[in-house]
């Protein structure tokens, strides 16, 4: 494959009068983790299924590459090329975990003895061995999860969709599926994750794309979404006064909180930022005691761009802190 693992221009559905997707570019290279972002209804799930062949897009629509192939006139060439993990479990819940895995080999023409093998690497590369022979009704949703992430590799795909995988499920769960991603994208994969959960996208995506009202309201990589939204700032903090007159003196633009000691400046949390301040209190012969950095999270970004659209909390997950102690 050369290009681009996923390339579409000018993704456009309609369905009636209702515009889902309003001709949205999208670029994924191969081997990394692409999260597309949005509220419900957002068209998230539209686009995976455009891009996977399970709808068409409007004849308006750009080209669409996949996999190296062209959507519109090779179709079965980018089926064979990819895997799709839908928001809920294809998984057979009357049959045992192995029986779902030996199905599976048996849809992709694998011979008996392959698909024994293949079943069985995957069934352990899993962690499930020891429910291998029971009924997938007896899975936890954890376990469910994996099992159809294991079938969707049997064919050996190079391009996975997975369509909020991790909806669900428990925070343990969750952290083994990001474990999971992170492992196929090692061996070379390309994901296109899509996802209601901001921390997950902000913990495993290389690039992240917020989808809004059917337009890409902004791509980037997670640090660069966060730099387009105001409030990043600096805080310092002085334990004494005559550093803390001297700082407030020279950095005149800082907010200043004299109970605490502290001044405040606006900054976009980069690297360049941070040592202007820090140049323009070493030429001052000033020394802080403390100095944290802020800078929006991917919750501000979502809500500035969204215009406050709802999006659901990461439940059961530690909150985390915004600011860093340097």
């Amino acid at each position: 494959m050369t290009g681009p693992a996923i390339a579409a221009n000018s993704l456009r559905k309609s369905y009636g009068d209702k515009t889902v997707l309003d001709g949205i570019d999208l670029t994924v290279p191969e081997g990394t983790i692409f999260s597309l972002l949005g509220p419900n209804g957002a068209g998230k799930t539209t686009a995976v299924k455009i891009l996977s062949t399970l709808i068409s897009p409007d004849r308006s629509s750009g080209p669409v590459h996949v996999g190296g192939h062209d959507l519109a006139t090779h179709p079965q060439a980018v089926r064979a090329a990819i895997g799709v993990t839908g928001q809920f479990s294809a998984v057979d819940g009357l049959i045992t975990g192995e029986e779902n895995m030996l199905l599976m080999a048996d849809l992709h023409h694998l011979s008996r003895r392959e698909g024994r093998r293949v079943a069985a690497e995957l069934l352990e590369r899993f962690d499930l061995v020891d429910a291998a022979k029971k009924p997938a009704s007896t899975y936890s949703g954890g376990m469910k999860r994996r099992l159809d992430i294991a079938m969707t590799l049997v064919g050996d795909p190079r391009i996975i969709f997975l369509d909020e995988p991790t909806t669900g499920l428990d925070p343990r769960s969750r952290h083994t599926m990001w474990g999971i991603i992170r492992e196929l994208v090692s061996d070379g994969v390309t994901v296109f994750l899509t996802t209601q959960y901001l921390e997950e996208a902000d913990e495993l995506a290389d690039r992240i794309a917020v989808l809004h009202d059917g337009v890409i309201a902004a791509e980037g990589t997670a640090q660069e979404l966060k730099r387009i939204v105001p409030g990043g700032h600096v805080r310092l903090r002085f334990t004494d006064p005559a550093a803390y007159r001297s700082a407030a003196s020279a950095l005149s633009e800082a907010v200043r909180d004299e109970e605490a000691l502290a001044l405040q400046l606006p900054s976009d949390g980069s690297q360049r930022a941070l040592r202007s301040v820090l140049d323009r209190l070493d030429s001052s012969g000033i020394e802080a005691g403390e100095l944290t950095v802020h800078t929006p999270d991917l919750d501000d970004v979502f809500f500035a761009l969204t215009g406050g659209a709802d999006v659901p909390t990461q439940p059961a997950q530690p909150a985390q802190p915004k600011e860093n102690v340097r």
